[in-house]
């Protein structure tokens, strides 16, 4: 289905993992159509149909436990939080039917499990994070160890449309210079990011080598995915990995 995309990547057969599309929902311009976002004005009444669309279009054992996000590196373990506070940026399960979910709209989710199919969580990897160290954090709540472990990095802005400041670049390459093959300068004295390769890096860095995706444009294809830096005001989506 076009509102869906599945992770092209080995995972066992108990992880079940998608991501969303702008396509396919009620909410009206500029959060049209698939918005999953509370939080970004538009009507709750029809992120709500949204989110009990996403139920059914993705075959959901229960409804994902949404995470007040705030651009920092708490991880949750949703078995110990389930009522509690979910301000977080990620979110790690062991539980069978619980789904862990992020919300992008060029931000990098990441979705990792273990190969034995018994872990998994979700992560929400924006440049901040990712320079704080969300992903570090995320491999240290698995029991199992960072070479038994996959991630899939999921729809994010590209290097070609990511622009930043002087001031990113050096937060990330102060304590890892080999950080760095993740710029490239640009003619105006800034640098374009490449979020899906610094990820690897990361995670190859702490021993996680088995990486796949990283190939979609948020910015570029505005059909298709919700882009904060295109246009300011606009929806979110969804990146969910559970256990059946």
């Amino acid at each position: 289905m076009d509102n869906l995309i599945y992770p092209n990547w080995p995972q066992p057969e108990t992880v079940m993992a998608c991501s969303t599309t702008r396509i396919g929902g009620d909410s009206l311009s500029p959060y049209d159509s698939f918005n999953l976002g509370l939080h970004v004005g538009d009507q709750p009444r029809l992120v709500i149909q949204n989110r009990n669309s996403l139920m059914k279009i993705a075959q959901l054992p229960t409804q994902p436990s949404w995470l007040n996000q705030v651009h920092g590196t708490r991880i949750i373990d949703l078995a110990k939080e389930k009522k509690g506070n979910l301000q977080a940026d990620a979110a790690y399960s062991c539980e069978l039917g619980q789904v862990c979910v992020v919300m992008t709209a060029d931000c990098l989710p990441v979705l990792l499990c273990n190969e034995q199919g018994t872990e998994i969580a979700a992560v929400h990897a924006g440049w901040r994070g990712l320079c704080d160290g969300i992903l570090e954090k995320a491999i240290k709540q698995f029991r199992s160890p960072p070479r038994a472990l996959m991630a899939w990095l999921g729809p994010a802005i590209s290097a070609e449309k990511f622009e930043v400041g002087r001031e990113v670049r050096s937060a990330f390459i102060e304590n890892h210079a080999e950080l760095a093959q993740g710029f490239k300068a640009s003619d105006n004295g800034k640098y374009l990011a490449d979020l899906y390769l610094l990820a690897r890096l990361k995670l190859n860095a702490i021993g996680v080598k088995h990486v796949y995706g990283g190939s979609y444009c948020t910015m570029s294809e505005p059909k298709r995915f919700f882009s904060y830096r295109r246009d300011g005001v606009t929806g979110r989506m969804a990146s969910l990995i559970w256990l059946k």
